[in-house]
Formats: C-alpha cells, sequence, structure tokens
C-alpha cells in the first residue's frame, strides 16, 4: 500500500463513514454509509484521490474521465488536476441525468468525447446503476469505455452488472478494507 493510498483511506475512515440506517440510491437499506463527497471535495483528501485513481488506473488507455453527476465530478476534476501535474493532458467530462432542453441541449458537458477512449468513475457503487447510466450516454455519444472504476466498492453487485456491459470494473477499496 503506497502512503498516498494509505492516506486516502485513512480520511475515508475518519471523515466519510457514516453508521446507522440509511436507503441508498439504488434503495437498498444499510447500516453504514460512505459519504465520499466530504472525501473528494475536502481540500486535503480531493488531491489524494486524483493521485490514488491515476495510479489505480495506469495500465489503461484513456485521455478522458467523467461520469454522472454529482458523484463522479470531483473524482474527474481531481483526476485532471494530479494528471497535469504529472506533466499529462487529461480532459474531464460531465453526463447530465438528462440532456438539457435549451441552449446546446448537451447530455455530455465539456471537451468532445466522440471517438475517444474514455474512464468512466464513481465515488461508490452499490448496484452499478450510476456508472451505467454514464456508460450508456458515452456510448451514444460515440465514445468508447475502457473501464469504470470507482474509489469505494459496497460489493453488492456493481461489479456484475458492470462486467454484463462488457466494461472492466476496478476499485480502490472495498467494505473490508474499511472495516465494515
Amino acid at each position: 500500500m503506497t502512503d498516498v493510498r494509505a492516506d486516502l483511506l485513512q480520511h475515508i475512515k475518519d471523515k466519510a463513514v457514516v453508521h446507522g440506517k440509511v436507503t441508498l440510491s439504488s434503495g437498498i437499506e444499510a447500516d453504514w454509509y460512505i459519504d465520499l463527497r466530504r472525501i473528494t471535495l475536502d481540500g486535503v483528501a480531493a488531491p489524494l484521490v486524483g493521485q490514488v485513481m491515476l495510479d489505480l488506473t495506469s495500465g489503461l488507455d484513456f485521455d478522458a474521465v467523467g461520469g454522472l453527476t454529482l458523484g463522479a465530478d470531483p473524482i474527474a476534476d481531481a483526476m485532471l488536476h494530479a494528471s497535469a501535474a504529472r506533466g499529462k493532458t487529461l480532459d474531464a467530462f460531465v453526463v447530465r441525468k438528462a440532456a438539457k432542453t435549451h441552449g446546446m441541449q448537451r447530455r455530455i458537458e465539456g471537451p468532445d468525447i466522440k471517438g475517444r477512449r474514455v474512464l468512466v468513475v464513481e465515488d461508490t457503487s452499490t448496484t452499478g446503476g450510476s456508472p451505467m447510466t454514464a456508460v450508456a450516454a458515452v456510448r451514444e455519444a460515440g465514445g468508447e469505455v475502457v473501464a469504470v472504476a470507482t474509489i469505494v466498492d459496497r460489493d453488492t453487485g456493481a461489479a456484475e452488472i458492470i462486467a454484463e456491459a462488457g466494461v472492466p470494473y476496478i476499485f480502490v477499496y472495498n467494505q473490508d478494507d474499511l472495516g465494515l
């Protein structure tokens, strides 16, 4: 475990794990919740997110990163900045839950991803619904999804759903890493 990876894990344990009954966006009820926006929007932890996610995906060939708003947005931004700090260029994009009905009426905001190899990211995966929505939008826009990468996998079916769509799925931590 690298120091950066260990540091990020400690931030998640200290700031993002919430115990108690919650209903997840998937509709599943759980005894604990991981609020990764407390990490991805934290001035100390967010830069670690970018570094760790770049390390996780270092063997993949992609030049743009994004996913379904809101969870994916700060991850993509952190990766964009971490990539720049390493002397590389990485674009970010945002997938809206629905296309705008005004202006450019785009479903995907940011640089055009048509014909590009892209990485779809998410903060916490439960059923895989959010990244699969993003994968469908990217494919519709003409992008090629190389993988789905998430910070924390809840081990509740996301990997299987994403694999069924023919997309590799990788994550940094699982619930065991968090002691849950």
